[in-house]
């Protein structure tokens, strides 16, 4: 036997326990960034997602959609705007948000996974009333700030054996409206309202890193305690405060862990899962 055979069963028999420990769990994953763009990182994802459900864990993807978005944009003749980091929309941007992200990107991602052997179901918020949202601030525009999770819809599709892949649009509680949602504000609140287990954030950086200069100074692991000096210090800064901000609400609500994962390494999510090297930073409390 070579020693490729020898090594490939050693990373099984690695899994093993973690398969154990997630058996039956939800793992509520957001898809975005990088690994939805590249088509060999997109199709990691896939595999990744599609042998976790196989081995009986409970996954729930939340997808963003951003490139995509803009580029239909692009083509309308409209240009995209950002305002402290949210993308600012107003009528004829929601228009193109909710028909992008809950048709072309949440059908394609259903109909890649299914191709390649998993069953997928493809949801939006507005899909039994599962986001409910009212508006954030009159200077997004359309962006929603979640009131409500009904997870029900999630729930029965999980019950039946399907990937759930959820795009993030809500029910405007305070108009007859929908609204634009942060995946990652989405993927928290919908992790805390399934009781799940895990929450992956994928990410286009390491994890967390103490000088964000040098990808050598990954944090592996944090405590919600340590979060406030890490701001203090500006550790935490940017784009990452409000990935790790998702990331402690959703840990404080319930959830066991959350992790802010590279999704540009191939595989992030089973080494991350599966394997005593774990990649990322894992919040807990």
């Amino acid at each position: 036997m070579s020693f490729n055979e020898v090594d490939r069963a050693q990373v099984l028999a690695e899994a093993l326990p973690y398969i154990q420990k997630y058996y039956g769990k939800t793992i509520v994953v957001k898809y975005g960034g990088n690994a939805m763009v590249s088509e060999e990182l997109r199709h990691a994802v896939i595999s990744d997602i599609i042998l976790l459900s196989l081995v009986g864990i409970r996954v729930v993807v939340v997808h963003g959609g951003g490139p995509e978005i803009s580029e239909m944009l692009k083509k309308v003749g409209k240009e995209s705007r950002f305002v402290d980091g949210l993308r600012y929309t107003d009528e004829e941007t929601m228009d193109i948000v909710q028909q992008v992200l809950c048709g072309r990107v949440n059908k394609e991602l259903v109909a890649t996974l299914n191709r390649l052997g998993g069953r997928a179901l493809g949801l939006c918020g507005l899909d039994g009333a599962m986001l409910r949202a009212k508006k954030l601030d009159e200077k997004y525009g359309m962006v929603g700030e979640i009131t409500h999770v009904d997870p029900r819809p999630v729930v029965d599709a999980l019950e039946r054996g399907y990937i759930p892949v959820v795009s993030t649009v809500a029910q405007g509680e305070d108009a007859e409206v929908s609204y634009n949602i942060n995946a990652d504000t989405a993927a928290a609140k919908l992790a805390v309202a399934l009781k799940a287990e895990k929450l992956i954030l994928l990410t286009d950086v390491r994890g967390l890193l103490r000088d964000p200069k040098d990808e050598s100074t990954l944090i592996p692991e944090l405590q919600l305690s340590y979060v406030p000096a890490l701001v203090r210090e500006g550790v935490i800064s940017g784009g990452m405060i409000p990935k790790v901000d998702c990331c402690v609400e959703s840990v404080r609500s319930g959830v066991k862990s959350a992790t802010i994962l590279d999704g540009r390494v191939a595989h992030s999510i089973l080494i991350e899962l599966l394997s005593d090297a774990g990649i990322g930073t894992m919040l807990t409390n």
